[in-house]
């Protein structure tokens, strides 16, 4: 700066000596005249009275027309003709007119006329500090590239001043700033500014620099000028990208649409152009299942998914995300993308079964464990929470374990495989997700066996109605048993239970099949012989233990028409049946002549006899009963008849193919007084027959006494050691060994009768072990609250019944018996004595045979007694096996004081006593009468 004002001063100095120069020498030079005036001035301002200068006479200006006549610049400046005074006319611009000169001079013609006169007159222009300092742009763009090394030059543009001299440009500023200084260079005629790098330029940090170079010019006051130089840092790829997370997380629903945005990343890179230009990829270390997954837009950094999103497969998902420029070389920088998929409920839960057996044992104690159920659902949280619960009333539970969703399968009580062989359990698991989702599982347990139950048969016991006669080794029967067990615990095996070799034990006789139960008789068996029996067969199974079970088989023998009617009477000496029977010719019509008996082993029809004239040799003198065999007169002898008669009399069943036997009675008609000899001669040998059979009578009397007080006794014992039910004590089926039990109910007229069978009665009590037929009739006052069962309606003919009865009788009425299922029906006559006026009596069938089993009852004056319901008149007992007819007859009072018991045997002698009598009385008439 110093320099430049010394520089102005001496060009100053030089300046005022030339116009000192002109000044002096100025008439001498052609008379010009100089003069000096500063831009500017303002219109009318007097730059010098020229007239004046030039020695013109003021007052003949105007004559002489004096003005300016030179140039163009003439209309600048004008010249008073009245007093010569140039003057300036228009405003003076130095710097137009003067450009870049160091001196601006304007040059005038002046003209006189009159003479013509031509003066020159110079006008110097002086500069006045009217302009700034300008530059060529008000804007200067650099650039400098920001690895630019410090002491790097760039020049500015130089500031311009239309002024001269001091009014020119002197200086330069630079705005303050750390990088750039500012640097003058001097060309002589101007000063050129340069800009100057002091400091490392960084484009990240600052991308442009706006300085301000400020131009200032000389004068006073100064004036100055402003450039605005923008300094533009040009890149290098100097940075990486950059991203605005290093790690990125977000939350992504499963099963999201395909083309669903999951994450934009986002890098920068500070460089710009291509160096800052970012492109974006995925990690090439990445499963190459992620690509399948998820696509990145390489431009916007956008993550869309491109697949199935499965919590299930997989819960999070780590991409690893490059960001690289374009720079060269590139520059990359990678970020991770954490994707965390939120469970939806999707998911059923699933039911595994471990099953320890599909079969569980019936005998299993509750809380058996039958299988391990576990149940897994692929979602989490609450959608993974599972309700597993049982459907349906099984006999099972599920118990949870002490794992989440693991649960064991228990029996909650016994099971029973013949109600329920096979459960179907219908298991279901519910999660607790919204909403829920539940699957459902059938289990099938099979209830295996166990031998738990016995064989049973469908009726115990069984009756069996076998027909005598049966051919050995024939089937005649079959038993079957049901086993409810399966397999080998119901495969039943069947064997007769063998008895102890007692007389009535036929077991030794029977066979069975042991797979099948047929029964094989290996005898054939005799109704005669063998009423009735029973046996025992036991079901086997074969499981382990075995099991088994007995049943009773009542075997009734049936009754075939195989035995022919013997005669019991009329019987000779030597056996045979043939007899001489003398009458009195003097005998009335009607008179009984003989009796003829007879037995047939068989029972019902086929016992049921017959008595008919075969040979006779007079139909109008004697007649047979048809039913009773009595053989009577049918008239008075006369004189014509033969003194000797032959009677054949046929015997014969009513089999269905009848059997029949013949006894032939000689009569011989004898007179009255013969008659009555033969006839005590008879008599006595009758009586002494009686007294034999009442021998007989007494004795069996005894026995049956005997054991009727062995039965009361033993009965007693067993009422006193057992509870008062005496509905254990009554017999409903046959359960001894012998004759079978039976019971006939029959109906006569409005009355009806039960005869009971041996060791059975109602209200009677059997004594155990006994084999007797013994009657124990019970104390009617003492329990009358015990309510007899009723009989068994089975009821067989007994044999026991064997004895003869030979009493004079008469038809009375018939009588129905009515017998079991099997059994025939028929009708029998029957017979009683005389009716007694006090009580009732009861009589065999006439017709029947000694054997026979049905009875008739008559009531005296007093009619059958009132019963309760369930009792029985105690008329309607008689001992079987005997001819013991029980005759109770009650006192008014309705004691039984006045029971007592006759015999057929006994009553019969009373009755031929009876006869003897009449006979007596007639005999005594008819001597009276030959009186």
């Amino acid at each position: 700066m110093g320099a430049l004002g010394q520089r102005h001063r001496v060009e100053y100095c030089c300046f005022a000596f030339l116009f000192f120069l002109i000044l002096l020498f100025g008439e001498q030079a052609s008379a010009q005249i100089r003069y000096s005036i500063p831009e500017e001035a303002k219109e009318g301002t007097a730059v010098g009275n020229v007239a004046k200068d030039l020695g013109l006479d003021v007052s003949t200006l105007t004559g002489r027309r004096f003005r300016i006549v030179s140039g163009s610049e003439d209309s600048l400046f004008e010249v008073n003709q009245n007093n010569g005074v140039l003057y300036v006319h228009k405003n003076i611009d130095r710097e137009a007119l003067c450009d870049g000169q160091a001196a601006c001079l304007i040059n005038l013609k002046i003209v006189v006329e009159n003479p013509l006169e031509i003066h020159y007159v110079g006008v110097e222009i002086t500069d006045v500090n009217d302009h700034s300092p300008k530059f060529p742009e008000k804007e200067l763009l650099l650039e400098i590239a920001e690895n630019t090394l410090p002491g790097a030059r760039s020049q500015l543009h130089a500031a311009r001043d239309p002024d001269a001299g001091i009014n020119t440009v002197r200086a330069y500023k630079l705005s303050h700033n750390d990088h750039f200084d500012l640097e003058i260079r001097d060309r002589g005629d101007e000063k050129i500014p340069y800009l100057v790098l002091r400091k490392l330029l960084d484009r990240e940090q600052q991308r442009k620099h706006a300085l301000l170079l400020t131009a200032v010019d000389g004068g006073n006051p100064s004036k100055s000028g402003t450039l605005n130089v923008t300094v533009t840092v040009l890149d290098i790829n100097d940075n990486p990208p950059v991203f605005h997370q290093e790690v990125y997380t977000t939350n992504l629903p499963e099963n999201v649409p395909i083309g669903t945005i999951v994450l934009t990343v986002n890098a920068t890179d500070l460089d710009e152009g291509t160096n800052g230009d970012v492109v974006y990829a995925l990690g090439s270390n990445l499963n190459r299942k992620m690509y399948d997954v998820f696509r990145l837009d390489s431009k916007t950094g956008e993550i869309r998914v491109n697949g199935s999103i499965d919590f299930e497969a997989v819960d999070v998902y780590r991409l690893d995300i490059l960001a690289s420029d374009k720079g060269q070389p590139p520059m990359t920088v990678d970020s991770r993308v954490i994707i965390k998929i939120l469970d939806v409920n999707d998911n059923e839960p699933q039911i595994e079964v471990t099953s320890l057996s599909n079969r569980v044992a019936e005998d299993s104690n509750p809380g058996t464990v039958i299988s391990l159920i576990s149940i897994t659902d692929k979602d989490s949280g609450l959608n993974g929470k599972v309700v597993c619960s049982l459907d349906g009333s099984a006999p099972f539970e599920l118990k949870p374990s002490v794992q989440d969703n693991m649960y064991s399968l228990i029996t909650k009580e016994r099971l029973d495989r013949e109600a329920i062989s096979n459960y179907h359990i219908t298991l279901t698991a519910t999660d607790l997700g919204q909403p829920p989702l539940s699957a459902v599982k059938t289990l099938n347990i099979e209830v295996s066996d166990v031998n738990d139950n016995n064989p049973e048969f469908s009726q115990n016991p069984l009756e069996l109605y076998l027909v005598e006669n049966n051919t050995p080794g024939d089937y005649i029967f079959s038993v079957s048993a049901h086993d409810k067990d399966l397999d080998e615990n119901a495969a039943i095996s069947y064997h007769i239970v063998r008895g102890d070799g007692l007389p009535n034990d036929m077991t030794a006789f029977l066979n069975i099949n042991s797979e099948n139960g047929n029964i094989h008789a290996l005898k054939s068996f005799d109704f005669e012989t063998v009423k009735t029996f029973k046996f025992q067969v036991a079901a086997s199974d074969s499981g382990t233990p075995s099991l088994s079970s007995n049943v009773t088989v009542n075997v009734y023998i049936l009754d075939q028409n195989d035995n022919a009617p013997v005669i019991l009477s009329p019987v000779n000496n030597n056996g045979s049946a043939e007899a001489v029977e003398e009458i009195p010719r003097n005998a009335n019509a009607g008179h009984l002549v003989t009796k003829v008996r007879a037995y047939d082993a068989d029972i019902g029809y086929n016992g049921w006899l017959l008595f008919s004239f075969q040979e006779v040799s007079d139909h109008t003198l004697f007649g047979l009963d048809r039913y009773t065999g009595q053989i009577r007169t049918l008239r008075v002898f006369t004189e014509t008849d033969d003194p000797r008669h032959k009677l054949v009399i046929l015997v014969k069943d009513n089999g269905n193919v009848s059997l029949s036997a013949t006894a032939t009675v000689i009569i011989s008609v004898v007179e009255p007084k013969e008659a009555f000899a033969a006839s005590d001669v008879k008599s006595v040998m009758k009586d002494d027959e009686e007294n034999s059979v009442t021998f007989y009578l007494i004795i069996t009397l005894g026995s049956v006494s005997t054991l009727f007080l062995i039965s009361i006794i033993v009965l007693i014992a067993m009422q006193c050691s057992k509870s008062t039910d005496y509905s254990s004590k009554y017999l409903q089926d046959t359960n001894y060994d012998g004759t079978l039990c039976h019971s006939i109910q029959y109906r006569s007229g409005d009355k009806r009768y039960m005869l009971v069978g041996p060791r059975m009665s109602i209200g009677s009590t059997i004594v155990p072990g006994s084999n007797g037929n013994t009657l124990v009739v019970p104390d009617r006052r003492s329990r009358a609250s015990a309510e007899p069962k009723a009989p068994n309606a089975d009821w067989r003919y007994s044999a026991s019944l064997r004895a003869g009865m030979q009493s004079s009788v008469h038809m009375e009425e018939s009588s129905v018996m009515q017998g079991a299922q099997g059994v025939l029906v028929q009708n029998w006559p029957t017979v009683s004595s005389a009716a007694d006026g006090e009580g009732g009596e009861v009589s065999p069938p006439v017709g029947a045979g000694v054997d026979s089993n049905s009875w008739h009852f008559r009531y005296g004056p007093q009619g059958p007694q009132h019963l309760k319901p369930g009792e029985m008149p105690p008329e309607a007992f008689i001992i079987p096996g005997s001819p013991a007819i029980i005759s109770i007859r009650q006192g008014q009072d309705g004691d039984d004081k006045g029971d007592f018991i006759t015999f057929g045997k006994k009553e019969e002698a009373k009755k031929k006593k009876k006869k003897k009598k009449e006979k007596k009385d007639k005999r005594e008439k008819g001597k009276d009468d030959d009186d």
